[in-house]
């Protein structure tokens, strides 16, 4: 597949005038002429990007993200809004379900409807799809997944160390019984933030008890089926580290409703800190995912890479944080006979 950089290293020239020549925008006559040639040369035909660019429109940012009735996603997409605002641009939201034909139908789309900066929040697409549309859309950024050689146009979060800090702080206050609730779907988010759980233990020489792991939809409905299955194979957990918020929330109702109380007689944290952490009885201790902080970036990277009158923001991966709020406590000798 004959991509834009191709054309940009025929012609001699950069990928960002190679643009500005499919755009019919200002650049000299000797690289419009270089450019020319190396389309012809290499019978590269523009994809939906290319006639995109053609339009010459950059007042529109694209939004993929995967459920806009996810608390996370919509935070995430305000965050872009407003530096579309900042910057006098409108944004375009596409939804892709976790499902990799709706992610990139949702590109494509966008793409048509002329977005030349696009923050993409990609799980279903494979990494060579993901290439291949980072080669050929210059302002294409990557939120929450990092595609090896395009690092520096990709936002991401420390997972592993998340669920470390999480279990840490949990084996700090003198647990040794921890599960983990995780998500089944398969997603590098997934891997990571179980990773981190067993690295903890690990640090501290504590073991993975059989059945103190169990995988389920991250929501609330998850996180109750993963917590009866918890309690159904021990007596003894003091803790649980959970995938996020929602199963978080999911678990503490269960617990809840078999008269275990948290934290006195059961710790829990959450992952992300979504609103709704705040206000669960009790508010729960947490693992900060600043989505909002990285969306902000994301949006300006992206609008950077089209613009010259943006500045460019340094690449880096954000650093989780743990929220101290009150649904963790010191182990205590208990017996949670059901």
């Amino acid at each position: 597949m004959i991509t834009i950089r191709d054309v940009a290293k025929q012609a001699g020239v950069s990928v960002a005038t190679v643009s500005r020549v499919l755009n019919n925008a200002s650049s000299s006559e000797k690289a419009r002429q270089a450019v020319q040639n190396a389309v012809q040369k290499l019978g590269y035909s523009p994809n939906a990007n290319a006639k995109a660019l053609a339009l010459n429109n950059t007042d529109t940012i694209g939004v993929i993200v995967t459920d806009v009735t996810d608390p996370f996603f919509a935070i995430l997409v305000k965050a872009v809004d407003q530096v579309a605002t900042e910057y006098g641009k409108t944004i375009l939201i596409g939804i892709g379900y976790h499902n990799a034909e709706k992610e990139q139908t949702a590109i494509e789309t966008l793409l048509r409807k002329r977005c030349s900066c696009l923050v993409v929040h990609s799980k279903a697409l494979d990494n060579q799809t993901l290439k291949n549309y980072l080669e050929n859309v210059p302002g294409m950024v990557i939120i929450n997944r990092v595609i090896d050689g395009y690092e520096h146009r990709c936002v991401s979060l420390d997972n592993k160390k998340g669920t470390f800090l999480a279990t840490e702080t949990l084996i700090k206050l003198g647990h040794k019984n921890i599960g983990y609730i995780g998500s089944n779907h398969k997603i590098p988010d997934e891997t990571e933030r179980h990773s981190g759980y067993l690295e903890a233990l690990q640090h501290y020489a504590l073991p993975v008890l059989e059945h103190s792991v169990t995988h389920s939809s991250p929501d609330f409905e998850g996180g109750e089926e993963a917590m009866i299955k918890l309690l159904s194979y021990h007596f003894d957990l003091t803790a649980v580290v959970a995938y996020n918020d929602s199963m978080a929330a999911g678990a503490l109702s269960v617990l809840n409703e078999n008269n275990i109380k948290v934290p006195t007689q059961f710790s829990l944290i959450g992952f992300d800190d979504m609103p709704i952490a705040r206000y669960l009885i009790p508010k729960l201790t947490t693992i900060r995912y600043p989505i909002d902080l990285m969306a902000t970036y994301a949006a300006k990277l992206a609008l950077s890479l089209v613009n010259d009158d943006v500045t460019k923001p340094v690449h880096l991966q954000f650093n989780p944080t743990l929220v101290k709020r009150f649904s963790v406590e010191s182990a205590v000798e208990k017996n949670l006979i059901l």
